[in-house]
């Protein structure tokens, strides 16, 4: 059923929703566009529709070709809505959901075009602050890059910090902004955890996560309750993939550096990746195992979230109680951890590709086997030590008597 949005637009169906919001297919003056309708919740708070409005000349001004443009913001009543071009294809979500892992040379390739959006965005003060699979789209009408790479257009510019603060509703106070986490556990970066405020070494963080993403088929820090995720962010070091030249991994490993000064910026990552291209030209997909994904018991300080939203990897809603959908729904709003939650230890591991037939180290799985054989270790233990006590016993007692003799089995006595 279409819908008037504003004045000068009319969403006829729905393509897709999101943590924010539904994405309408839409048509203004100017022909088809993508209209995102955020949630009513958020269209109700006057705090949120002001900065919305501060946000207006900003993202429209964002204009690059890996980017996908903002028209308009809507402001209308109930509605809160950015107008947007509209792109032909899929998200990369959807393609890493169907194949698993993409070819080195493809996976960079994607990556190198989301770097260029960010730069253009950096370069004009916009971070985006949730760079991850599904907020990158492929034009199925674009012309093919490297390994038959659809060109990659980076989306929901602004979205992250529209919604980056409590809200005042039902409590009449809001916290201070650093005490709260938004954005999606398997990407965010360290100092966005420790409660910092991102700059634009959080994108490039999120888009090495990416990168590992799409030649491993895991994130390199995700599995398990979202603030063992958190912390592992914090504490690990990226576990290397094995088959990748030594170029790539080292430029990934300065990307997720735990220290913000340490990575690169947006066009210093796009130009060493495109460089990087006719090396990886031909290599298949990297033949690796995902980890078992531990599900230790949270503990107290990772009790920030209920228990029914932490099934699966990296998805939580936003609003807690609200239901995840087809979407990926993985946007959430988390406390600050203090620095004694952040520790390491067992439930901070991070995830290592575990070796074939065998158990990742310290996933739940190998604890179990782990006890298994040590618990066979100690029966057969109980074992020697019972025959070791009878033959003392034994010979405690016996003397100088020999012990009986079995005629059939031994030799005669000799003279």
């Amino acid at each position: 059923m279409a819908r008037k949005i504003g004045s000068r637009y009319t969403a006829h169906q729905i393509l897709g929703r999101g943590s924010a919001g539904t994405v309408w297919l839409g048509e203004g003056p100017d022909g088809p566009v993508a209209v995102k309708l955020l949630r009513e919740d958020l269209a109700c708070d006057q705090e949120l529709v002001g900065r919305f409005v501060q946000e207006r000349s900003a993202l429209l001004g964002l204009d690059h070709p890996h980017i996908v443009s903002v028209r308009d913001l809507v402001v209308d009543g109930d509605d809160l809505a950015l107008v947007m071009d509209l792109v032909r294809g899929t998200d990369l979500r959807t393609r890493l959901d169907r194949e698993r892992r993409l070819a080195p040379e493809a996976a960079v390739a994607i990556v190198a075009d989301v770097a260029d959006a960010l730069a253009a965005a950096h370069a004009a003060g916009v971070v985006h602050r949730d760079v991850k699979p599904e907020n990158v789209l492929l034009d199925m009408q674009g012309p093919l890059g490297p390994a038959g790479a659809h060109p990659a257009l980076l989306t929901d510019f602004g979205v992250a910090k529209l919604i980056d603060s409590p809200r005042r509703a039902g409590t009449g106070r809001t916290p201070a902004p650093s005490t709260r986490i938004i954005g999606t556990p398997d990407y965010l970066a360290p100092e966005i955890v420790e409660g910092l405020p991102p700059r634009a070494a959080v994108d490039i963080y999120a888009l090495a996560t990416v990168l590992y993403e799409l030649l491993a088929g895991f994130t390199p820090f995700g599995g398990g309750h979202p603030g063992a995720v958190l912390r592992r962010h914090v504490t690990e070091s990226v576990v290397p993939l094995p088959g990748i030249p030594d170029e790539l991994w080292q430029l990934m490993v300065q990307c997720l550096a735990k220290a913000p000064a340490s990575r690169l910026r947006a066009s210093e990552l796009s130009a060493r990746l495109r460089d990087l291209l006719p090396l990886l030209a031909g290599m298949p997909p990297l033949d690796v195992d995902e980890p078992d994904d531990a599900e230790p018991e949270p503990t107290e300080a990772e009790e920030v979230l209920p228990a029914d939203l932490t099934r699966r990897r990296g998805v939580v809603p936003l609003v807690p109680g609200s239901a995840t959908d087809s979407n990926r729904d993985t946007h959430t709003s988390m406390r600050v951890p203090g620095p004694d939650e952040l520790a390491g230890g067992a439930l901070g591991t991070a995830r290592v590709p575990r070796p074939a037939g065998g158990h990742r180290p310290g996933s739940a799985r190998h604890r179990a086997e782990t006890a298994r054989k040590r618990r066979l270790a100690l029966t057969a233990g109980g074992v020697a030590l019972a025959v070791a006590l009878g033959v003392g016993g034994w010979l405690a007692t016996s003397g100088d008597e020999p012990p009986p003799q079995d005629n059939k089995h031994s030799a005669p006595p000799q003279p």
